[in-house]
């Protein structure tokens, strides 16, 4: 059975902060998010929309990509999150689906997920 990991990025309602974080469990992560159950930077700052996400099947690989994007500027995590998600919508409230089949995870146009395959199109 293949295992996912999650690099995803959160912000706040006014988009003005940005919180990049690594999971094996998006759902549940997210969750924890919009709960507040998260102690620190996104408790604080309010952080509750899923702008972005990347799926790997390599803990390590995942891990290496959030430690990257966190060491962007802010222009270019912005960059990052418009070349899919250009009106910076809560993927949570579109016709994206976090429960289920990994595949189900994107919408119809997987505009909103990234996985190792597409990630050379990415900005570096």
């Amino acid at each position: 059975m293949d295992k996912n990991y999650y690099v995803y990025m959160m912000t706040n309602n006014h988009n003005n902060v940005l919180y990049t974080g690594m999971t094996n469990d998006l759902e549940r992560r997210v969750y924890e998010h919009k709960e507040g159950l998260v102690k620190g930077f996104t408790q604080k700052y309010n952080c509750k929309k899923l702008v972005y996400f990347e799926q790997y099947n390599d803990a390590e690989k995942a891990i290496v990509r959030e430690k990257e994007i966190k060491g962007w500027v802010r222009a270019k995590k912005n960059a990052l999150v418009e070349a899919t998600n250009p009106h910076w919508l809560d993927l949570t409230e579109t016709n994206y689906q976090m429960a289920g089949d990994p595949s189900s995870q994107a919408p119809q146009d997987d505009s909103f997920c990234h996985s190792e395959q597409s990630e050379e199109s990415l900005l570096r």
